[in-house]
């Protein structure tokens, strides 16, 4: 947050294993125009075809997609009795930029924590967000505020200077107030602009506070909300009701890909209960969630399946089988980048990138075929669920043609978008509010929930609430993407890499490019056709990616002969990379001493403009279970905008990167998800938890970056390292050890 701030209309490029926002519509609905006369009265019912805003990080307020509006008052007002509104279409999910974006504008507004406020999430409040993922919250959104918060006390002190006739330099805004020191004069904020709108606009460079000069960021601040979330006074979106609420359930396929062939509702009450079938869509909803339940256990339904495969092939018939095209430019969903050392700079945040410089893959094979070190294997990472604590829910309210939905959502822009797609609306008649919500880690970036809420409402002339059960959550949700990797490298004796060749199937591109110096290389990202829905998951294909070079890593080190922290340095010209690595080693006091049935392991990586390495401790219990004991990881995310809230973040993603590397893994059999509940699924338990240790490195000549994503990409082949340090057994399928530890192999 200390260096510039974005440009103006900053555009994203989004990753390719972004899958979920490719996808098409949830539901086609066909026009009822008997439902929209009920909700909206006689007349002419207007069909609009909204259009979907390019990728776009913000825009006019309560608008769509455009360069960031720089009226002050967009973003920012100071009521009569000092109170400061905040605007921005992020939201918040337990990450807590609740918090730190409060910390930014207090900074540069020089007003108290206490007195700020920050409205979040409301497409009818707030300028157009492309989403709160990929990190960008910190870099991004918080220069966006720092920005108007410093135009809004300039904006003070002139306001101040006019009305003391006074010199504007011998002025000072501080808590909340202008002082003019010379005459003891102050005047607070609201006594300013008695509740105005501050009009003007934000100049192009106002020069926000150096990291040198903050005084509220930087500092560990507790969560702004905090007493509410741990009271239960806040309420999340399935708390919500509204007059004359009634409930929804959805009638979900027996398999996935299955079509709705004809519905009998003759078992339902249709005077108490309202019954939607609408295309593939079936539904009901009632006065309460025991009734509406039961309702659609009544309905009879007659489906349409077809051969799915099971997880047992995933991995070959990922690699056998191309993506489907759209629109006939014979490409499918995701990208393929290719290209070499040089070539490749940002591919993590411009996937699509093709690079024109560097060698080419006939160089890669002469510089492979004449190291006396070569290696080739392959390494696969399973499809993985979300979890997160709070199931999906909407709650859906029609009034005076204005369709209100209340959900949680990590896009409230996009499902306004996709809400009005859906019933044929103009956004301007559709408003998203997104309460602070439970958790998403990436999975809930579509709007399938609200959808259904809103369609249920339609019918119903009620509002409706829908909350989904957790057997939904994890059937009917989409997934973190199973892929394969393939890595063939060469080194010299000594260890120094001289050729890499990297393959990811499916996963993603994020994170594929290596840190380290090689002097001939090629990545190359390939999309395959997923037979489960698939999308974003907290750091993407990053976890993968660096699952298998750090893995690869540490077979290579094994193969010359080189200590795996020794093997690494030897290789890295990034300083931030080598800080990182070095930190993390020093903490954990590497190289260990050896402990029988003991074993350690390191990985080291970076992603999303942050840097980190990760230490491992294990332990091998009587009957093969692995007991991890020890993490340790050293994290750089630039100028350190809250410590504690920052340590938090590394230390839960540390927590639920054990999940992905131990034991988590969606199973299916022909369309059908058998983990489909947390008794079948295993996520990270209390016991599971390892000694944590973070050390962070405050980078204050540095901007801020993100930092909720990162921390997870090297728990796990720091973990599987450890495990064949301890074993032998070179593990390259994530899970590691769902059901324990196999017999060991002693092979590298």
């Amino acid at each position: 947050m200390s260096g510039a701030p974005p440009p103006s209309g900053d555009r994203l490029t989004l990753e390719p294993e972004r899958y979920e926002l490719a996808e098409g519509p949830a539901y086609r609905f066909d026009v009822d125009r008997r439902e929209f006369v009920k909700l909206l009265g006689g007349g002419l019912v207007v069909i609009v075809a909204a259009s979907a805003a390019p990728a776009q990080e913000s825009g006019a307020r309560g608008g769509g997609a455009g360069a960031p509006p720089r009226e002050i008052a967009a973003w920012l007002h100071v009521a009569a009795d000092g109170t400061v509104t905040v605007y921005t279409g992020k939201v918040e999910f337990g990450q807590d930029i609740r918090t730190s974006l409060t910390q930014a504008v207090a900074d540069e507004l020089r007003a108290p924590l206490g007195a700020i406020r920050l409205v979040m999430g409301d497409t009818g409040r707030t300028p157009f967000d492309q989403g709160t993922f990929g990190s960008r919250t910190t870099p991004f959104m918080a220069a966006q505020l720092r920005q108007v918060a410093a135009a809004a006390r300039e904006t003070l002190r002139d306001l101040a200077a006019a009305k003391w006739s006074a010199d504007r330099s011998e002025l000072d805004a501080r808590e909340g107030e202008v002082v003019h020191a010379a005459s003891g004069r102050a005047l607070r904020f609201g006594e300013l602009t008695q509740g105005q709108a501050l009009v003007r606009t934000v100049a192009a460079d106002p020069s926000p506070t150096p990291v040198s000069r903050w005084t509220v960021a930087g500092r560990s601040i507790p969560k702004v909300n905090a007493r509410d979330i741990v009271t239960g006074r806040h309420r999340y979106t399935s708390d919500l009701t509204r007059p004359g609420l009634w409930h929804g359930r959805v009638l979900r396929p027996p398999a996935i890909g299955a079509t709705l062939v004809s519905l009998d509702t003759s078992g339902v009450d249709t005077k108490r209960v309202s019954v939607v079938h609408d295309g593939d869509f079936a539904g009901v909803s009632a006065p309460t969630a025991a009734e509406a339940a039961l309702a659609a256990g009544r309905l009879k339904a007659e489906w349409k399946t077809s051969p799915q495969p099971s997880d047992g092939q995933i991995f070959e018939y990922l690699k056998k089988t191309p993506p489907e095209t759209r629109d006939g430019d014979g490409r499918g969903a995701g990208a393929q980048i290719t290209g070499s050392v040089g070539g490749l700079g940002g591919a993590e945040h411009h996937p699509a990138r093709t690079a024109s410089a560097g060698f080419t893959p006939a160089r890669v094979d002469d510089a492979r075929s004449a190291a006396p070190i070569r290696l080739e294997q392959s390494y696969t990472v399973a499809y993985i669920a979300h979890a997160p604590l709070e199931p999906r829910a909407a709650l859906a309210d029609w009034q005076d043609g204005q369709l209100t939905v209340w959900t949680g959502t990590q896009r409230p822009f996009g499902v306004r978008t996709e809400l009005a797609e859906a019933f044929h609306l103009s956004e301007e008649k559709v408003r998203v509010i997104v309460p602070d919500t439970g958790a998403g880690y990436g999975g809930k970036h579509t709007g399938e929930a609200a959808i259904e809420a809103a369609r249920l409402a339609r019918a119903a002339g009620h509002p409706v609430k829908l909350v989904w059960t957790r057997e939904e959550e994890f059937a009917w949700a989409y997934f973190r993407p199973a892929g394969v990797i393939d890595v063939k490298s060469g080194a010299r004796a000594d260890g120094t890499l001289t050729a890499w060749e990297f393959h990811t199937y499916n996963c993603g591109a994020a994170g594929i490019r290596t840190p380290y110096d090689v002097a001939n290389q090629t990545v190359q990202f390939h999309p395959a056709r997923s037979p489960l829905r698939q999308g974003s998951y907290r750091a993407l294909a990053a976890t993968a990616n660096h699952f298998a070079r750090e893995t690869h890593m540490d077979e290579m080190a094994r193969a010359a002969g080189v200590d795996a922290l020794e093997m690494r340095r030897r290789n890295l010209k990034d300083a931030r990379v080598r800080a990182v690595l070095d930190a993390a080693a020093e903490r954990f006091g590497w190289p260990p001493a050896r402990t029988p049935a003991r074993g350690y392991g390191l990985a080291a990586g970076t992603e999303k403009g942050s840097y980190l390495a990760t230490c491992a401790e294990v332990s091998i219990e009587p009957g093969g279970v692995v007991r991890v004991r020890r993490l340790v990881t050293a994290f750089e995310c630039g100028a350190v905008v809250n410590p504690d809230h920052l340590r938090n973040q590394v230390e839960g993603a540390m927590v639920q990167g054990l999940g992905g590397a131990l034991f988590e893994a969606v199973r299916f059999e022909d369309g059908l998800i058998t983990t489909d509940r947390f008794s079948r699924y295993r996520v990270p338990r209390f016991s599971d938890v390892p000694e944590l240790d973070v050390v962070l490195i405050d980078r204050k000549d540095l901007p801020s970056a993100g930092a909720g994503e990162t921390p997870l990409v090297c728990v796990a082949p720091a973990i599987g390292n450890a495990i064949f340090d301890a074993t032998g057994t070179r593990l390259r399928s994530l899970p590691l050890v769902p059901a324990g530890l196999p017999k060991p192999d002693r092979s590298l």
